[in-house]
């Protein structure tokens, strides 16, 4: 390999299933050298995982991207939103952390709207009513359910804070990720204290907000990284994808992953008291109004081996709709809600249910993208593809055949741990970190022209859902 144009920086993406760590070369965004190590995480009452699991997997997987490691100049670290960490005094945690996606805090989310003010009220505090995805509700259930736990809580962080505070020292955050908390007030970006006194958290215990372009702090930690090194503020997972994709304000993103998000960069602070979309801040300072579904590939890919079939052997016909809320849901917001299967027929052919598996995630996202742009793009702009599911054929169809709109799938990989990267860089050199992602060409790849929206399957899964609201509600 050629020698590097421009100082070597690190990204890291620290997921829910691994972390991963790329070293990659600021000017030209060429990934020199890469590695990845798995997480585990319980799939019991709720979803969690240790955060030393975390540490020991950023440790491994820079080992992995060999002397490279030792000549970068800067480091930043994103991470999975929302996850409660609970330390106690010694900076060790007092349980395992609760995980985005785990939706037990559904009975104190719908107990904090109610208390402090209805959805309007958090909406133009926070930017968001809280879902059971955020930290706020967690911490509620951590102290109605494990008070003892929750005593003996001395700090609360989230999980790329974990990681950052340990390499640095110091406890800080950024405004993108703490923006997905419900105790970040959009309005003002500072903490809200009538939200921390409501739910008996003091603002001693959370870290230091830094401003965008604001270094974190140095590396002083024990690992395969040079002393010294920048740490950059990192973000949560969404802010960094958007930052390694250089996204300009009203370019619209679906991002198929476990997951299913959409977004976009905008210039206004969102409020949106329906619960549809989350008014988080982005890394640079702007915002980030964003949609999130539990169940996208998951979901499909469940569907698919129950049925014996490969997860691209979709076949056309038939008259089903399917809402794939395997999980219960967030978007739309159905914690208690299962999947739901109408218009089966005996000529239905197994291909027919996969497509309408496809169909039903794809539908969820497309309307929570409508209420993301706000007016803020045209009809015609392409979507951005990203995520595991951008790979396949079935879901690019399905999201053409839906949207009716042209999709443009970059060619770059592991868009977070880039964003991330960039980030570092543009601390490094003193530049805006998506204008560096821009110049590392991150969101080239092909594009595909748009198809005449298939209106009859929209309009079928619409009236399925609106008929169905009040079951899925309660079960």
């Amino acid at each position: 390999m050629s020698a590097p144009e421009g100082p070597l920086v690190i990204g890291v993406d620290s997921s829910t299933q691994s972390t991963k760590a790329l070293v990659v070369d600021s000017a030209t965004g060429t990934v020199v050298a890469r590695g990845q190590a798995p997480h585990t995480v319980t799939a019991g009452a709720g979803r969690e995982s240790d955060p030393e699991e975390w540490w020991a997997a950023l440790e491994q997987a820079l080992r992995q991207c060999g002397g490279a490691v030792g000549e970068a100049s800067a480091v930043s670290v994103a991470g999975q939103q929302h996850g409660l960490v609970a330390l106690d005094r010694d900076g060790r945690p007092v349980r395992p952390a609760l995980l985005w996606n785990d939706v037990r805090s559904a009975p104190q989310s719908d107990a904090l709207v109610e208390e402090l003010g209805g959805r309007e009220w958090w909406a133009e505090r926070t930017g968001s009513v809280p879902p059971a995805a955020y930290t706020v509700t967690k911490w509620a259930w951590l102290r109605e359910n494990e008070p003892e736990a929750a005593a003996a809580t001395a700090a609360v962080r989230l999980p790329h804070d974990y990681l950052t505070e340990r390499l640095t020292g110091l406890a800080t955050t950024d405004r993108g990720d703490a923006s997905g908390t419900g105790w970040w007030a959009s309005a003002d970006q500072s903490y809200d204290t009538r939200v921390l006194d409501h739910i008996g958290l003091s603002p001693a215990l959370l870290p230091r907000v830094v401003s965008p372009g604001e270094a974190a702090g140095t590396v002083r930690a024990e690992l395969p990284l040079p002393a010294g090194a920048l740490v950059a503020a990192g973000t949560g997972d969404n802010m960094a994808a958007a930052l390694g994709l250089g996204l300009r304000p009203g370019q619209p993103v679906l991002s198929l992953g476990t997951s299913g998000t959409v977004y976009a960069v905008s210039a206004r602070r969102p409020v949106d008291a329906s619960g549809t979309v989350s008014g988080f801040a982005d890394a640079r300072g702007d915002w980030l109004p964003l949609a999130c579904t539990l169940n996208c590939t998951l979901a499909v890919d469940k569907v698919a081996a129950l049925l014996g079939l490969d997860r691209e052997a979709v076949e056309d016909g038939g008259e089903l709709a399917l809402l794939p809320f395997l999980d219960g849901e967030r978007t739309p917001n159905l914690p208690y809600a299962s999947g739901l299967l109408t218009g089966l027929r005996h000529d239905t052919t197994g291909g027919q249910l996969l497509r309408a598996a496809y169909e039903g995630a794809v539908f969820a996202l497309l309307r929570a993208l409508e209420e993301v742009l706000d007016g803020d793009a045209p009809a015609d702009a392409p979507l951005l593809l990203i995520g595991g599911g951008a790979k396949g054929t079935a879901w690019r169809e399905t999201v053409r055949r839906l949207s009716g709109r042209p999709v443009q799938v970059p060619r770059a990989e592991e868009l977070v741990a880039l964003g991330a990267a960039a980030q570092a860089a543009g601390l490094l050199l003193e530049e805006d970190p998506a204008a560096v992602a821009r110049g590392w060409g991150t969101a080239d790849g092909p594009a595909y022209e748009p198809v005449a929206r298939d209106d009859a399957t929209v309009e079928r899964i619409a009236r399925t859902l609106g008929d169905a609201g009040e079951l899925l509600r309660r079960h």
